[in-house]
């Protein structure tokens, strides 16, 4: 990018890209029209040719989770919904206006997740939550994850949508996210055969309103911790606004919105894929899944591990019939077209040593540690918590736990560790 861009006009993510505020020239002159003509075109071709393709090839209801997934891609760039942001902000600063607004999310996503999956049924269609066991393997690779989510840049959501806003180093986190998922799945039996508990189902156990009632009072105190711990450390609270200054459907279309805007989109999109899919959101699966038929192209004979004789159907179908599949390049689409719209899409190429070195340590821990925890930020934290899993919860407290170690870590790579919220990125 030549000439000088007037600092009003830009805000530079952890992750080295460049995204210009909407209504920016590069000479600084308000341009209320600008947009990315060209990724936009691309992106919306894309989105309809996939929509029909599946829709043909696999189906309607495939065709309307790619949908979903594009709507989700919009969704967590124009509300920089990144987990991991919010997590080290909290960490650093004691802000929590990110941490609460998840907490809102979540409580609004067991109101309506519960009674679904408590009556098994949700518009006549079986539905399933994401429950999975509980375990050394869930909190080591809880662990690695909060790490790796300081040192990649963002969490498994946070890497797609930043990808398909234009972050050339997140790119770097996602190729190394694929190669640690598909790592893990050649050990994941070892891990298995760990100390563990069978998957637990608060729902099932508990019964609809003491599950209902116990998750919203944990909810409620995570809360108000965060508001206790922010106003000591400053002696006031910032809070989620519900709307921003701008308003009407340009801020609708160019962003950017209030975090509860995005956490109420997110559960309704979430609750949208559980309708279509018959189960919760999920992201890293397709990772693994795309690896580990790289790794078969490339002649490692990933068939024959454990992991994937159970995973064979998957592995053997083409991706276009996966759902994760769908929904990850959906997001990754949707992303691009926020971006383009709001005129922020400028990739900045050149990425510092050390930080395509911790991108890359980064994304291998994300990769491994996702496979192990059955889950990632969304898998095992959003949906898995929204299921009733305790492993959700489980998931949460290790995670946590990383990213305090990630945080610390970042300034040895030559990452920032703010201590205010972004408005961009993860």
């Amino acid at each position: 990018m030549g000439g000088h861009v007037p600092p009003i006009c830009i805000l530079e993510s952890a992750s080295h890209v460049v995204f210009r505020r909407p209504g920016c020239r590069q000479n600084g002159a308000a341009s209320p029209s600008s947009y990315n003509a060209r990724p936009l075109t691309a992106a919306l071709v894309l989105i309809v040719l996939g929509i029909v393709y599946l829709n043909a090839a696999v189906g309607p209801r495939q065709a309307a989770l790619a949908a979903v997934g594009a709507l989700l891609g919009v969704t967590l760039y124009h509300a920089a919904f990144g987990f991991t942001s919010a997590w080290r902000v909290f960490i650093a600063d004691r802000r929590g206006a990110g941490l609460r607004a998840q907490m809102v999310m979540l409580a609004a996503g067991v109101l309506l997740f519960f009674p679904a999956l408590a009556d098994g049924t949700l518009f006549g269609n079986k539905v399933v939550g994401l429950v999975s066991p509980l375990g050394v393997s869930v909190a080591f690779g809880a662990f690695m994850f909060g790490v790796g989510m300081q040192l990649g840049g963002g969490c498994a959501s946070g890497t797609l949508y930043t990808v398909g806003g234009g972050s050339t180093r997140m790119i770097v986190t996602l190729a190394a996210f694929i190669v640690g998922s598909v790592v893990a799945t050649a050990h994941l039996p070892w891990w298995e055969s760990l100390p563990h508990l069978k998957p637990v189902s608060l729902v099932s156990a508990w019964g609809l309103w003491p599950a209902l009632v116990a998750n919203l009072a944990l909810f409620a105190a995570i809360g108000a911790f965060t508001l206790w711990a922010e106003k000591r450390r400053h002696g006031r609270v910032i809070g989620v606004p519900m709307t921003r200054s701008a308003k009407g459907a340009p801020a609708l279309l160019r962003g950017p919105w209030p975090l509860l805007w995005g956490a109420l989109a997110l559960v309704l999109l979430n609750y949208a894929t559980l309708a279509l899919a018959g189960r919760p959101w999920g992201v890293t699966s397709a990772f693994a899944l795309w690896g580990a038929k790289a790794f078969m192209a490339m002649g490692v004979d990933v068939a024959s591990w454990p992991y994937w004789i159970k995973q064979a159907k998957a592995l053997n179908a083409p991706v276009a019939q996966d759902v994760t599949t769908v929904m990850d390049i959906g997001i990754i689409l949707g992303a691009l077209v926020a971006a383009s719209i709001a005129g922020k899409f400028a990739p900045v190429w050149k990425i510092p040593l050390r930080s395509l070195l911790a991108a890359i340590i980064g994304g291998l821990l994300l990769g491994y540690g996702a496979r192990l925890a059955y889950g990632c930020n969304i898998g095992a934290y959003f949906s898995g918590i929204i299921s009733g899993s305790l492993h959700g919860w489980l998931w949460l407290v290790a995670a946590f736990l990383g990213n305090v170690v990630g945080t610390r870590l970042r300034p040895f790579f030559g990452l920032e560790v703010e201590t205010t919220p972004r408005e961009t990125s993860c």
